[in-house]
């Protein structure tokens, strides 16, 4: 199990590529939930999302050799656009699985902003897998998993450590949870900052396999997640589960309609763009199941990538 100390070197290795995020705060959002809240905006991170901070942790370690083999990984998105961009920073070819169904936006920008080559596959965990084992097979590439990987989880976390170092008297800390990555890295910052700072997972009901995980205390799945946070539907594995159940204090559940009411409401009131995923563990205060009156809560805003934003834009050009 990685340590403290990983998170602290993680963040030492990308602090100067790594964009500093900000922190918000929103009073109505305070006086709704009786709390403190302070959101890490990860939504503001480069490729828009938490996940560049894994995925250049992990590239920037791979030995000339490696690098000169590229580099492949299986992602509905966020992280696909995360190793796209690592690896153009670092000269490395990168290979990409992606679901038939991802977000467009996700795609364009991971094939065409950031150059990586995009192979499809159906949109199941399965597909995923035999489809980059069979290319590893094919061209010797370095695998680059989205979360069961040390280095990128120890890079995950340097987000809940940023947070930390810039408001270190936080009660609790929130984060989404699907594959487990973030929460996990962030379960791993947060303990070793501080032990008595409470940390919770927030997750769809529909997707709700981390929770029946870290009651069960062995991997659940879930057949066809059905879930607007795309970036959810994924599945723990050992590693994570293991952290998970290690550090975190509880994981809750929320429902589409709540999902969809916090997004809305970051929209419109707090004026930040963020994706369903970021929503969840707003979801989870704001429908008041998760004990944090009185106290200081900082959560961690995951991404800000959201599809249909260029057909938005092009209505309001017939206009």
């Amino acid at each position: 199990m990685i340590s403290f100390d990983d998170i602290q070197k993680a963040y030492e290795r990308i602090k100067k590529i790594v964009n500093h995020t900000p922190i918000l705060t929103s009073r109505t959002l305070n006086h709704k939930v009786k709390a403190k809240i302070f959101l890490k905006c990860e939504n503001m991170q480069r490729v828009g999302a938490f996940k560049f901070r894994g995925a250049y942790n992990a590239l920037s370690q791979l030995s000339e050799i490696d690098k000169q083999k590229g580099v492949i990984t299986h992602s509905s998105g966020n992280h696909a656009q995360a190793v796209a961009l690592a690896a153009k920073i670092l000269d490395i070819k990168a290979t990409i699985v992606m679901p038939n169904t991802s977000n467009m936006c996700k795609v364009n920008a991971t094939r065409k902003t950031y150059g990586a080559e995009v192979i499809f596959c159906k949109n199941t965990l399965e597909s995923r897998r035999e489809t980059t084992e069979k290319l590893l097979q094919k061209n010797g590439a370095i695998l680059i998993h989205p979360y069961d990987n040390d280095v990128v989880i120890a890079g995950a976390g340097t987000a809940a450590l940023e947070l930390l170092n810039d408001i270190p008297d936080l009660d609790v800390i929130i984060a989404p949870v699907g594959g487990g990555g973030l929460l996990s890295g962030s379960s791993i910052a947060t303990k070793g900052f501080n032990p008595n700072i409470i940390v919770y997972g927030a997750e769809p009901m529909n997707a709700d396999d981390a929770y029946r995980s870290f009651h069960s205390g062995q991997v659940e799945t879930n057949e066809d997640p059905d879930t607007i946070a795309d970036g959810l539907r994924t599945t723990l594995c050992e590693r994570t589960l293991q952290i998970i159940r290690k550090n975190v204090d509880e994981i809750f559940l929320v429902s589409e309609e709540e999902i969809i009411e916090a997004m809305q409401f970051a929209w419109e009131r707090m004026k930040i763009i963020i994706e369903p995923s970021s929503a969840v563990p707003i979801a989870a205060i704001l429908s008041g199941k998760v004990p944090i009156e009185n106290k200081k809560v900082g959560i961690i805003i995951s991404g800000g990538n959201i599809g249909g934003l260029s057909e938005f834009f092009d209505e309001f050009r017939k206009i």
